[in-house]
């Protein structure tokens, strides 16, 4: 089994499904900044907190003192306090640090759990708002699991996961044995049999473009109209960079695949290389984590086998 999600954007909002977006966006930042001040409290006084015990609290005084997180689906808070403990957890594994409070109009999102909402081909039901229109159909087939609703440079999507057989899907007639993939800074990814990648390096391309609008930024008044409208241009172009590599990394995964029964990889320590100011733009750039990400999960799809090869072999 495995677990895919299609990330597809809502067509055209209205101005009351935006307005519902918004509050329940809201609504799951204000547990979850509400759920982390608590756990402080708590842990200060020497007591030891959980996920559940702060949402028991939480729920236990919602109906007085914020009556509005009714007005939008419970799943909004609800699974605030579940991220909430997720984080906690991940920083006594030592695989995170402390969590920090979320702030209005960074990472918006809300999540729905698959018996809260209701999808057809083109459309989609949330509690207490009703249809949505999107502007794809859902690829995958398999068992819904959930929905998240975010928004990125404007523009709000629902991202719906799903649990999917891992049977392997058509390949090419003439899919060789063994490809060697090293990946580069010039060339994305170099072939074991001497083809060459080059990367679409949109940041390189757009960062003049990005320097600019950023320079006209810092001349607005913040918080002014102006000010906004810029910050809106930023994340846009943000927007557009993010795109063109994801876009660049999928055609690239999905061909290696698709070709080769056996892809051989580098073990790359991308994370130390990041520390090399140096090279870390470039790197970035080229996407070299979300590369071998795309691989190992599609590689499920396509029967295929990721061997990892020492980085110095």
């Amino acid at each position: 089994m495995i677990i895919l999600s299609h990330k597809i954007q809502i067509k055209n909002p209205t101005v009351k499904q935006e307005q519902y977006f918004r509050q329940a966006c809201g609504t799951s930042r204000f547990a979850y900044n509400w759920g982390l001040e608590e756990w402080k409290k708590q842990y200060e006084l020497g007591l030891k907190p959980t996920a559940f015990q702060i949402k028991k609290s939480f729920n236990a005084i919602k109906l007085l003192e914020f009556p509005w997180v009714f007005n939008v689906t419970k799943c909004a808070a609800e699974q605030a306090f579940i991220n909430l403990g997720t984080a906690f957890n991940r920083l006594f594994n030592g695989r995170g640090k402390y969590p920090r409070f979320k702030k209005k109009g960074q990472h918006d999102s809300f999540y729905l759990s698959n018996d809260q909402f209701k999808i057809t081909e083109n459309q989609f039901k949330i509690p207490k708002l009703g249809w949505v229109s999107v502007t794809e159909t859902l690829r995958f087939s398999g068992k819904i699991l959930s929905a998240t609703v975010s928004r990125a440079a404007n523009k709000w999507f629902v991202s719906i996961q799903v649990q999917m057989e891992t049977t392997a899907i058509k390949v090419s007639e003439n899919q060789a044995d063994t490809v060697g993939v090293d990946l580069g800074i010039k060339n994305l990814a170099t072939l074991s049999n001497g083809e060459t990648t080059e990367g679409s390096k949109p940041l390189k391309k757009l960062s003049r473009r990005l320097a600019r609008i950023q320079r006209h930024t810092q001349k607005c008044t913040k918080g002014s109209k102006r000010y906004n409208r810029q910050k809106m241009k930023i994340a846009r172009l943000h927007y557009r960079i993010c795109c063109i590599r994801q876009d660049g990394l999928h055609k690239l995964t999905h061909r290696l695949c698709q070709d080769f029964k056996i892809i051989c990889l580098e073990d790359l320590n991308v994370k130390g290389m990041m520390k090399n100011h140096k090279l870390a733009k470039a790197i970035s750039d080229m996407g070299f984590y979300e590369f071998k990400r795309q691989l190992e999960y599609k590689s499920s799809l396509f029967g295929n086998w990721i061997s990892s090869v020492d980085r110095w072999f």
